[in-house]
């Protein structure tokens, strides 16, 4: 395997886990059955961002960049629906 394959390799690996750290978040919110700490504006403005690279990374040919906004869409979309459930009106 020459370098430049478990580079790619490495990265794809990466980019679908890092996502994943947004479960202990997603948990936190619900046992505490708050999320007041969080803030609105940075939860929409970041999430509406990652949807509006969405299209770009769907018509990439980087697997890397593709897996990672879509891993990342689903898990951060929970992260969203549980600061907006979860916070104070």
């Amino acid at each position: 395997m020459r370098w430049e394959d478990a580079a790619r390799t490495l990265g794809l690996v990466a980019a679908i886990t890092l996502p994943f750290f947004n479960i202990p978040l997603i948990l936190r919110i619900q046992h505490r059955k708050s999320s007041d700490d969080i803030s609105l504006t940075w939860v929409i403005g970041a999430f509406s961002c990652m949807v509006l690279m969405l299209p770009s990374a769907l018509i990439s040919h980087d697997p890397v960049y593709r897996a990672y906004s879509i891993v990342n869409i689903v898990f951060f979309g929970t992260v969203v629906v549980q600061v907006l459930r979860f916070h104070k009106q």
